[in-house]
């Protein structure tokens, strides 16, 4: 184990610094999003910035994104290992690259720009955000029954976008000539850029003002307390092996449900995920690359162990994955991974399900797990220009012991993001929303209930339209915990301007909207914590009068019986006296 180096700088300087380089990250982050074009990037958040040291080791990181912890890291070292001794003052790299540093899907783009002060690399900044369009075969460039990564959009395989500080306008050229929509995406482009240099800038004044082996030392001792808070935090936690297995739904092609299992290995010093056994990768595009595992399980573990750290690599010191080759959890190319989500959270969710059992203080039972993305793409009512919706889908969370599910919120791998308001989708687009409510189906039954899903409803305002979505967790239900009852499926449906109605559906390409069709998507409700009989009378009462379930769910499930009209406890049925 590491320990922090004798110190020669006194502990007020090295906090401050530390300090600093947070409200760094912090500036670059709201810098991206005040100068942004798209509102994936600032209305819903889907990005992160932040700063890694030399070496490419993560020391800060601005979220919207959870899944994006980690990613920042692999940029920068796979910038290293192309560029070793090739990068200078004023280079900005441009990535989306799925297999290396990229580690997400091609929408997500991602910059790097090395931080020199006086000739020396010190630290690099970066960010990475989602794009409305790169390209590709589909509006919105994650389309959900591509067969190859090639159909997914343009790929910048780590490229000079600046060199030492000179525009490459080749870049930006390849770029526009690709891309549906260049002015938002080349507006993110330079919003991006502004947000690095803002790095750049603050830690060069940072080395100036304390001087640059005063940083480099706050940096050393900065990640290896991340590390010793970390196994502070592993040593309480139960030691063994821990198992769990679960499906995900299909592929967009019929194939599947494919099995994702892990072996979770609780040490003195390690905790290890063992993924070996989980289902190759596959020829749709659920696929995920390591990297992206990788940011799925670390929100995990700091989830287990100290949710309230500052995220730094030496926090993940302990952590160790492991994977078969070209798994449906480390595609190779050319995999298909446009909607690598599925896969990467899934991921994740088999680490909760093997410790939630054990840790029911920190983990809850199962939640939506699925982006639920949609797209809507087609010509506006109003200026007859085309417009196109890129957004994900909040949903219900798990109970835990002690407290019912969150309500209406974002699955694990998107973090703190948001819907784009209703006042902003019906401005910018060709579309109504009819509803935006809580889906109270009852569902997720327990001594504290899983949290409800919503309902989403785009009327459509013009002809010509097209939606797809990719609704995963539709087949297998969000789990139960301790008792708790599992939760509903993820799944939306199009109600026709005829009056007939199609699916449910979980995954559908390019559905075609006319005006006056609804695409109505319904996210599902958590699983419960508990024993259903075990929750107060009065308390199901209320649940009735809130409309979270139904006088009759109340009284099969509950035990309760619940007047529908005064929501007054009637009295107990002979199964809950029991």
């Amino acid at each position: 184990m590491k320990t922090i180096k004798e110190q020669t700088v006194d502990p007020f300087t090295l906090e401050i610094v530390k300090d600093s380089l947070v409200a760094i990250g912090e500036e670059m982050f709201h810098t991206l999003a005040r100068t942004s074009m798209s509102p994936v990037i600032y209305e819903v958040l889907d990005y992160a910035s932040g700063l890694t040291d030399a070496k490419g080791q993560l020391l800060t990181q601005g979220n919207g994104v959870t899944g994006f912890i980690g990613m920042l890291t692999f940029m920068v070292k796979e910038t290293l290992e192309k560029f070793e001794g090739d990068l200078k003052p004023g280079d900005i790299i441009i990535i989306n690259d799925s297999y290396g540093g990229g580690g997400s899907h091609l929408s997500d783009v991602g910059f790097v720009m090395p931080i020199f002060v006086d000739g020396e690399l010190v630290a690099f900044a970066a960010n990475k955000a989602h794009w409305t369009d790169v390209g590709g075969k589909d509006p919105g460039s994650f389309s959900n029954d591509a067969t190859e990564i090639y159909q997914e959009g343009l790929q910048l395989p780590c490229v000079k976008l600046y060199e030492g500080g000179k525009l490459n306008q080749a870049v930006i050229d390849m770029i526009e000539a690709n891309v549906r929509f260049p002015d938002l995406s080349l507006g993110d482009l330079w919003a991006q850029v502004a947000a690095i240099r803002t790095g750049d800038k603050r830690v060069r004044e940072l080395c100036e003002k304390n001087g640059t082996e005063t940083v480099k030392t706050a940096i050393e001792n900065y990640l290896d307390h991340g590390e010793q808070m970390a196994r502070k935090e592993l040593a309480k936690l139960p030691k063994g092996e821990f198992f769990a297995e679960d499906f995900i739904d299909d592929d967009g092609f019929g194939n599947g449900p494919f099995n994702v299992r892990v072996k979770v290995t609780i040490t003195d010093d390690k905790f290890i995920c063992d993924f070996r056994g989980t289902h190759p990768q596959v020829p749709g595009p659920v696929n995920v690359t390591y990297t992206g595992l990788v940011s799925a399980v670390r929100t995990v573990f700091l989830a287990i162990t100290n949710p309230s750290q500052d995220v730094n690599d030496g926090v993940f010191r302990p952590l160790e994955i492991i994977t078969d080759p070209a798994s449906i959890l480390s595609a190779e190319r050319p995999a298909p991974v446009s909607v690598y989500w599925e896969s990467m959270q899934a991921g994740a969710d088999v680490v909760m399900q093997a410790l939630a059992p054990h840790l029911p203080d920190r983990l809850p039972a199962g939640q939506l797990l699925s982006v639920c993305a949609v797209t809507i793409a087609g010509k506006h009512h109003v200026n007859g220009e085309p417009f196109l919706i890129v957004e994900p889908s909040a949903g219900g969370w798990g109970a835990a012991r002690g407290q019912d599910g969150a309500r209406g919120q974002f699955c694990i791998g998107d973090g703190e993001t948001y819907n784009v308001p209703v006042e902003v989708a019906e401005t910018r687009y060709g579309v109504m929303i009819d509803e935006y409510s809580l889906r109270t189906d009852g569902m997720g039954a327990g001594e504290y209930i899983g949290g409800a899903g919503v309902i989403r409803s785009y009327r459509a305002m013009t002809d010509g339209q097209t939606v797809s979505a990719t609704f995963g967790r539709n087949k297998f239900h969000p789990w139960g915990l301790n008792g708790g009852e599992k939760g509903s499926p993820n799944e939306f449906i199009i109600e026709k301007k005829d009056g007939t109605t199609d699916g449910p559906f979980g995954m559908y390409p390019r559905y075609p909207l006319n005006k006056g069709d609804v695409v109505k998507l319904m996210t599902a409700t958590g699983g419960g914590y508990g024993d259903p009989l075990k929750r107060p009378a009065e308390q199901v009462a209320r649940d009735v009068k809130n409309g979270y379930m139904t006088a009759v769910q109340a009284e099969e499930k509950y035990g309760v019986k619940v007047n529908p009209k005064t929501y007054e406890v009637e009295g107990v049925t002979g199964k809950r006296e029991a």
